[in-house]
């Protein structure tokens, strides 16, 4: 009988006849992997839409300021909001945010550019929202100061920036300013919190 069966060989197993083949439950955690990876690309889209709509409101509310104060303050008396504590007064300045390094305008030019660049390559893979809402305050203050750098006086990459908000014992900034540093202190709190801009947390 053994010899038999070595002869003519034994029927195939049901585990056997399924070697090669597509097994149920892999099939359904490919579905699975699918049905997920067909949710996260609206989610992702929705994100990008905030990060643009929420640099888009920086940079016209940046805009905005700018052409007022140009308009109604430049060449006139400080306008004094919280008596000396805080004034609006019109300045030029050449320099990067708070009025720093007015001798490196080109430089501060480029790496503006450099960071609307990143930020449009990070849009990629954002699945975060309170990254959407950091990047995009980073990008409508980089926008908004970028474009007082190429279309204002004295020429285009030289322009200085329309600086407006006086606080007493500080340096004079606009809107601009204010939207890049809220934007930089919200990714510092994200990275310390583990949370990446694709939405993964990481737990050390």
């Amino acid at each position: 009988m053994a010899e038999a069966e070595r002869i003519i060989g034994t029927p195939d197993t049901p585990d056997a006849a399924g070697d090669g083949q597509e097994r149920p439950d892999d099939a359904a955690q490919g579905r699975e992997q699918e049905q997920e990876q067909a949710s996260e690309r609206p989610r992702g889209k929705r994100r990008v839409a905030v990060l643009f709509a929420v640099a888009l409101f920086a940079y016209l509310l940046d805009l905005g300021s700018k052409m007022l104060v140009v308009a109604k303050l430049e060449h006139h008396e400080p306008i004094e909001i919280i008596g000396d504590w805080l004034r609006f007064a019109a300045i030029r300045n050449a320099g990067a945010a708070f009025g720093f390094g007015e001798a490196f305008t080109v430089i501060f030019t480029v790496i503006a550019a450099a960071v609307i660049v990143v930020i449009a390559r990070l849009a990629r893979k954002l699945r975060s929202l309170p990254w959407a809402i950091a990047l995009g305050l980073l990008l409508g203050g980089a926008l908004g100061n970028l474009t007082d750098r190429i279309f204002r006086a004295p020429g285009v990459f030289e322009g200085a920036v329309v600086d407006f908000i006086a606080p007493k014992h500080f340096a004079v900034f606009n809107l601009a300013d204010s939207a890049i540093v809220c934007g930089g202190i919200l990714i510092v709190i994200l990275s310390f919190r583990g949370l990446d801009p694709d939405g993964t947390v990481h737990k050390d």
